[in-house]
């Protein structure tokens, strides 16, 4: 057993909980069932990776056999690690009828013949997605399976999900895809995040996309110290436009767990009485970054609560409209708009 598998093992050992491996490793199918059994999974993380390691020499497991017992880990605990949404564009005709069989062969003979040392490792997914591993190589050098790269792609869809890829392996993953999936592009899609699930219900629109037309008044404890029937009827009025307002920006349902938005702006200084700053040939840049554990559930509840003045900006509320959290704002000046 060579250095890289036992390092492999070893790092996957120490980030998986003692009870999710036990049930990684039974879907693994690689240990018999006195070898399973025999397993002591109260003992320490250290004296457990010594145990599998033993078991590891003694079947004469390789590098790609640890490798799928990752890939299984990895499928069952998607929301690790920061995923990057991508969109195929341009179908052929024939792009709807790409089966499975057709798409795996497809993907690992284009992407062999742009990388000359390169493992692939295809599963499919009980959700109609196609989870890929891909260990990269060179030509001088053997696939890096410390440094695997994941590609979620979703047959006879334009959408691609993507984990831990360089600026250096882009184009030659861009150009398997299109080549195998038949489309002609392949496009930014502009959303990322840690939650691999929230990324994919947002761009795909799998959440209940819940919009109300008849908007009933919230029924919240009243003051009992407010006797006037004018004020309380104000507030009403008042709460009731702020839950219309969040409601209609943002819906009424489950929202996807969105944990960051980012807003580049680059704009023209503008004041006629600093010429000096007017005058600037170079722009201004700055990049406004929104974080939270649930983010667009946490605009929702700052329109609702008032915290947000109205109307909710446009910039907000196309999050879940475009189905993106990465927005480049400029002057239409500078040849782009928002």
């Amino acid at each position: 057993m060579d250095d890289t598998t036992k390092r492999l093992l070893h790092r996957l050992i120490r980030r998986t909980s003692t009870e999710m491996l036990k049930t990684t490793l039974g879907k693994w199918g690689r240990l018999t069932m006195a070898q399973r059994q025999s397993l002591d999974f109260t003992q320490s993380k250290s004296a457990l990776t010594e145990e599998l390691l033993t078991l590891c020499e003694k079947n004469g497991w390789t590098v790609k056999n640890v490798a799928e017992l990752e890939m299984i880990h990895v499928i069952d605990n998607p929301n690790q690690g920061m995923w990057h949404a991508y969109r195929l564009m341009d179908p052929e005709d024939d792009a709807c009828s790409v089966e499975l069989t057709q798409f795996k062969e497809r993907f690992k003979t284009h992407l062999s013949e742009v990388v000359r040392h390169v493992s692939v490792k295809t599963k499919k997914h009980t959700d109609e997605a196609v989870w890929i591993r891909i260990a990269w190589g060179d030509t001088f050098s053997r696939p890096n399976h410390l440094k695997p790269t994941y590609v979620v792609y979703h047959l006879q869809t334009p959408y691609v999900f993507v984990t831990s890829l360089t600026s250096k392996q882009k184009p030659l993953l861009s150009q398997a895809l299109i080549l195998s999936t038949r489309y002609q592009g392949f496009k930014d899609a502009n959303l990322s995040g840690r939650k691999l699930t929230a990324i994919r219900d947002l761009l795909m629109k799998q959440y209940p996309l819940v919009f109300p037309t008849n908007f009933s008044s919230p029924v919240a404890e009243k003051d009992q110290t407010m006797s006037n029937p004018c004020i309380i009827k104000e507030q009403d009025g008042l709460e009731a436009k702020r839950l219309q307002m969040a409601r209609g920006a943002f819906g009424d349902g489950v929202l996807p767990q969105l944990e960051s938005a980012v807003y580049k702006l680059e704009t023209k200084f503008k004041d006629q009485t600093n010429r000096i700053m007017t005058e600037r040939e170079e722009p201004f840049r700055c990049v406004v970054k929104f974080t939270s554990t649930n983010l667009l559930e946490s605009f929702r509840q700052c329109a609702a609560s008032g915290i947000v003045s109205p109307p909710i900006t446009p910039l907000f509320s196309s999050i879940p409209l475009k189905g993106k959290n990465y927005f480049a704002l400029k002057d239409k000046t500078l040849g782009s708009s928002p």
